[in-house]
């Protein structure tokens, strides 16, 4: 029963939030993202070039919502374009275990065909989850790794993002991995996760490793050391219709192949995070950066 009210809650999102969405021009191709930076950051990324190279009209939605929500966009066929992560796809849409890189990479292009998608080679990144303790606290208790965090996990107030909480590649999983016994959860959106932390209202948080606020504060990143989480590698993912109509997108999507890594998304995520610049200027300087559009 709490799964189908799930599904009925996400259909009413997607259905609410993409109104308007399904009677779009012809010419033109709809980009989604989720409502974090880094996801409407790539799905501009992707957009700008397409409209610098081609004469299609690009319609971005943003902020759809969770990956749940968006996924079953694209399901629906209510978008056209997104940028999603390998160990996601795998795992939380299919429910398949992943394996290396290359594996869960493989897996995604297999699985996302049956549906009538296509997943490109990766953006070169990997934004997979960990925790960001105060570096401070970090030096004076010796916490390098998830398991030497294990060990004084009892005296840590967790915040984390919604999502986090309730996917299976998430805490439910993680906290039976390394025998973690939160003081207590606290749910909260992405962002205020780190002024939380800030001001001394959580201990700890999940992090992504590509946060641009991770160069914002002084908090020490934890090496996942038994490998728990999988491989979250950033990627196109096209529905194959929207490739039919538009088979000069494939050439393009596959230029933006390894020319992105961790560093470079953080920096991005940063400039719009930390310094409040706009999407649309990071992304358009990203491409002009990587010799992929010319600048105007």
């Amino acid at each position: 029963m709490k799964n189908k009210f799930k599904l009925v809650i996400s259909s009413i999102l997607v259905a609410s939030l993409l109104s308007g969405c399904i009677f779009i021009e012809k010419d033109s191709l709809t980009l989604g993202s989720r409502n974090n930076t880094e996801s409407i950051i790539l799905s501009h990324v992707m957009g700008q070039l397409i409209e610098n190279k081609t004469d299609i009209d690009v319609i971005y939605k943003e902020n759809l919502g969770g990956s749940s929500v968006v996924w079953k966009a694209m399901l629906d066929g209510l978008i056209d374009v997104i940028p999603d992560y390998t160990g996601t796809i795998v795992l939380t849409y299919y429910h398949e275990e992943p394996g290396t890189a290359d594996e869960t990479l493989a897996a995604t292009k297999r699985l996302v065909d049956k549906d009538g998608m296509i997943a490109f080679n990766t953006f070169g990144f990997n934004n997979t989850y960990t925790l960001a303790v105060d570096e401070p606290i970090a030096e004076e208790l010796g916490l390098v790794t998830f398991s030497d965090f294990a060990k004084v996990s009892e005296d840590f107030i967790l915040g984390a993002v919604f999502e986090f909480i309730d996917r299976p590649d998430g805490l439910p999983g993680f906290q039976k991995a390394y025998d973690l016994d939160f003081k207590e959860v606290k749910g909260m959106d992405h962002g205020i996760m780190y002024r939380s932390i800030n001001a001394g209202e959580v201990d700890v948080i999940n992090s992504y490793t590509t946060d641009g606020q991770l160069q914002m504060y002084d908090l020490r990143v934890l090496e996942d050391d038994q490998s728990f989480f999988p491989p979250y590698h950033a990627l196109p993912l096209v529905r194959k219709e929207a490739l039919k109509e538009y088979p000069e997108i494939e050439e393009l999507l596959k230029m933006l192949e390894g020319t992105i890594n961790e560093d470079t998304m953080q920096k991005m995520n940063a400039k719009v995070d930390n310094e409040g610049q706009m999407v649309e200027k990071v992304a358009e300087e990203f491409l002009i950066e990587a010799g992929l559009i010319e600048k105007k």
